[in-house]
């Protein structure tokens, strides 16, 4: 590998300050909005559904900006990072590869990350670039900003629909870690372990598996695929984009999987 580019929440920042301060702004424990997010999240929902259950027809974007009018924007600090960020992007630099680092989050947040000085030589973000994962072309930018071709290229996420999916329909290689409600409740979808090229629980992994990486054989250990199971189309082509609470939003069918309205099993959908 040449290059490797990482998501942002729940791979390198925790979330935690992120639903708590909508907690904050809604007036509600910080508990109801982590227990709202997790269903969303195990009814492969978008998590930011999670605040229009409380706010019914609430538009996010808008509360965002009033947020930010009344005082209350957005903050990231050294506090907000997981615990392995420094050393594993570190190491990996100390390899000779490119570090890009590359999510769903605003501008504001990536002036943010980068006053934190990460060991990486470029650090974006959706809002900056004007395209949002799982876009087609959020990765068509990533591989432009790669330096390197898509097979030398491995993303790093914690999302199947957002980030696994996608980066494996664009090319690159593709690396799941563990870690975050979407991460550790998807990790063993069929789906994502057909997708995931190495899966991990720490970034801490990486540097030993993509340092020499041939086929990827090492990391967490990819459980074989259920007999007579396979992975649906959307899953190997990656998710369509889904807009927040549009009509695309997947439902639980009574079997308890989950369906994009249209009958299919995508695996799971898009997040904030």
């Amino acid at each position: 590998m040449k290059t490797i580019v990482f998501d942002i929440g729940e791979t390198l920042v925790r979330d935690d300050r992120h639903w708590a301060s909508w907690a904050d702004w809604l007036g509600v424990p910080p508990h109801t909005v982590s227990a709202l997010v997790g269903a969303a999240v195990a009814q492969g929902r978008d998590s930011t559904d999670a605040l229009r259950i409380l706010r019914p027809g609430m538009d996010v974007t808008e509360a965002y900006h009033a947020r930010a009018a009344a005082g209350r924007r957005e903050h990231l600090d050294e506090t907000d990072l997981y615990p392995d960020v420094r050393p594993a992007l570190a190491e990996l630099r100390a390899l000779g590869m490119r570090v890009v680092v590359a999510g769903d989050r605003t501008a504001r947040a990536g002036d943010l990350l980068r006053a934190l000085d990460l060991p990486a030589d470029l650090v974006v973000t959706s809002e900056e670039w004007g395209v949002s994962k799982p876009d087609r072309e959020f990765f068509a930018r990533v591989l432009e900003v790669s330096g390197a071709a898509p097979e030398a290229t491995v993303y790093v996420g914690d999302h199947p629909a957002d980030d696994l999916f996608p980066a494996k329909s664009s090319g690159l290689r593709t690396v799941h870690i563990r870690r975050g409600p979407y991460g550790h409740w998807w990790a063993d979808h069929p789906d994502v372990m057909e997708t995931a090229d190495w899966r991990v629980g720490a970034l801490t992994e990486l540097p030993a598996l993509l340092g020499g990486a041939g086929r990827p054989d090492g990391g967490t250990a990819r459980r074989p695929e259920r007999p007579g199971t396979e992975p649906p189309d959307a899953a190997r082509a990656g998710a369509a984009p889904v807009e927040a609470g549009s009509a695309g939003t997947p439902e639980a069918d009574p079997a308890g999987s989950v369906t994009d309205g249209a009958g299919r099993d995508p695996g799971v959908i898009t997040s904030a």
